[in-house]
């Protein structure tokens, strides 16, 4: 896979429909002809705007994640952990995005960065990440259900009603929501996230309010950093507890990738995917960071409400900030937050695992019958399975449901740093080839900010990052220690994404030689199939020296051309 195109035609036509992404060594198409189900004729449509592309990412980031399994890590490693632990994360989150914006503005090719990886990479790791990844929102779906009707218990008049009650209408409206194709995905994202990030301005509103004893009914008066010093501590359980928070940002911060993936679908890549990735990354360093930093000011890390009985959205740290504050009626309308919340990113569930699944078929990656595209855009065949994985949620109506979901859980919880590491990775490499074939930096139509070294740090924090949730499943806070049953659940997506990857590598190695190497050699890396058209016109394999470097001339003239109230303007609309 992934070689150099055999003439310009075939780039030219990759550029245009881009079902698969890359030929092999002898010309030919990684995957058979014949197996490319997806037609000229049935594409995915790109009817998504750039207010789609924004919230799609802060909506697929904001969930559960920040609402709920925050309260987990205050729990464990202590405000200032917390704090720490999610800019970390979130400056990986930058770098990574930076990276993705840069190869997504030049290859706009359905499966992003799971094609990126498979190309720039090795084929046999991009299909382990696809498919891991495309299996995590699977497993995702049931869940985010299951949790949907647990805050729905927080209200007192849903007692007694089984969930599937719940259960039919929730999968209802996300079929209703997927027959309108991702325009209703788009819209629908859109409004569930002004919601949220209504939600989260408010809050820090009421946080300050709270924090500085404006509240007439919170008898805590002035509490300012009460809770980071003695008789509590900012730091819970040292640096064990701090590596127990990484794995918690690295899954609430899930979601934002969804641009890149989206760039298939979108109208205008080259415009809206990097105005998207440095608008949202800014946006949820604001709502996360500054809301944790409030959390873990007004709510005490061992506040008995953490460990109260009831819906798991009673043990919100939001939830529980206004509950200490003696505020009557607002918890409920936060739950109720919650639950659309929760819903949202079911809703991204659907959009995740089928763009990266019909994506990985359409390349022979998965079964031809995953690949099919109706008229209407919609990829039918993997919007099914992943609503019929959602009918999983009836498991939890059993007696030992709960621990099926751990397992399948299991296998999603570590998924997304492998996605960011080896996207930082693919980017790395996609530099090299672009400088061995003769091409600077200059043409890119985006670079990203910090270039590779901003992709290398990428790639480390990843690596420090997974070795942290390695040491916390060995020895997790509270034990058991070395316990198998522990470790795997809290460890099992590495040893499930290096069987993917063997599972492949070993077909590939008697029915598709060419993927037969352990990695893709810089030499052999194609830069040039799904190429963007307007940009294969100035860095294509034919164009002429004299008319490139008229081209860079041209692109480096108009930047020149903004002065200091552009780049002014441009920072307040990344905020704002």
């Amino acid at each position: 896979m992934s070689l150099k195109p055999e003439n310009e035609d075939l780039a030219e036509k990759h550029a245009l429909d881009a079902p698969g992404y890359e030929p092999t060594r002898d010309g030919h198409s990684s995957s058979d002809p014949e197996n490319l189900v997806v037609a000229r004729e049935n594409v995915l449509h790109q009817d998504l705007k750039g207010r789609h592309m924004q919230m799609i990412a802060i909506g697929g980031a904001i969930g559960a994640g920040l609402f709920v399994s925050s309260g987990g890590a205050f729990q464990t490693g202590g405000p200032a952990s917390v704090l720490l632990g999610f800019m970390i994360v979130g400056g990986m989150i930058y770098l990574v995005m930076q990276a993705l914006a840069e190869m997504a503005v030049m290859y706009p090719v359905n499966g992003a960065f799971t094609m990126y990886i498979c190309r720039f990479v090795d084929p046999s790791w991009g299909f382990a990440c696809g498919w891991q990844y495309a299996i995590s929102w699977l497993t995702v779906l049931p869940f985010e259900i299951s949790a949907a009707c647990n805050i729905i218990h927080y209200w007192p008049g849903s007692e007694g009603i089984n969930n599937s009650a719940w259960i039919v209408p929730l999968l209802l409206a996300l079929v209703a929501i997927q027959i309108f194709g991702v325009r209703g995905y788009g819209e629908v994202e859109f409004v569930l996230s002004v919601i949220k990030i209504t939600a989260c301005l408010g809050f820090m509103i009421l946080g300050i309010i709270i924090n500085c004893g404006g509240v007439p009914t919170d008898d805590r008066g002035y509490i300012g950093a009460k809770y980071w010093h003695t008789p509590y501590t900012a730091f819970l359980n040292g640096f064990h507890g701090f590596c127990t928070v990484f794995v918690t940002a690295s899954f609430a911060y899930t979601g934002t990738e969804l641009t890149g993936l989206a760039a298939a679908e979108t109208a205008n890549p080259q415009k809206e995917i990097p105005k998207a990735s440095k608008q949202v990354v800014w946006r949820l360093a604001i709502f996360y960071i500054v809301n944790l930093f409030l959390i873990g000011l007004i709510v005490p890390a061992n506040s008995p409400l953490y460990s109260g009985e009831g819906s798991a959205s009673r043990r919100s740290p939001f939830v529980i900030a206004i509950q200490l504050a003696g505020i009557k009626v607002l918890p409920s309308i936060f739950n109720a937050v919650i639950l659309i919340s929760v819903m949202s990113v079911a809703n991204s569930c659907t959009f995740g695992s089928t763009r990266t699944m019909q994506a990985l078929a359409a390349n022979g990656m998965g079964p031809k019958l995953f690949a099919y595209v109706d008229k209407k855009g919609r990829p039918v065949t993997v919007v099914l399975l992943q609503l019929l994985f959602g009918c999983l949620a009836f498991i939890n109506l059993a007696p030992d449901g709960g621990v099926i979901f751990t397992w399948l859980l299991s296998l999603s919880g570590l998924s997304i740093l492998f996605i960011y590491g080896s996207i930082a990775l693919a980017h790395i490499r996609f530099r090299r080839a672009w400088a061995a074939n003769g091409h600077s930096v200059d043409e890119l139509p985006f670079k990203a900010a910090f270039g590779v070294w901003g992709s290398w740090v990428c790639l480390t924090i990843n690596v420090l990052c997974l070795i942290a949730q390695f040491y916390v499943a060995l020895y997790p806070v509270g034990g058991p220690n070395l316990d198998p049953q522990t470790f795997f659940e809290l460890y099992l997506a590495g040893p499930f994404l290096i069987l993917l990857y063997i599972g492949w590598k070993g077909y590939s190695w008697f029915y598709q030689q060419s993927d037969r190497p352990f990695y893709v050699k810089i030499k052999d890396i194609d830069i040039y199939t799904g190429m963007r058209e307007t940009q294969l016109a100035v860095s294509g394999a034919d164009v002429p020296e004299e008319h490139r470097r008229a081209s860079v001339a041209e692109m480096l003239e108009a930047q020149k051309k903004k002065g200091p109230k552009d780049y002014i303007m441009r920072v307040v609309r990344n905020v704002i």
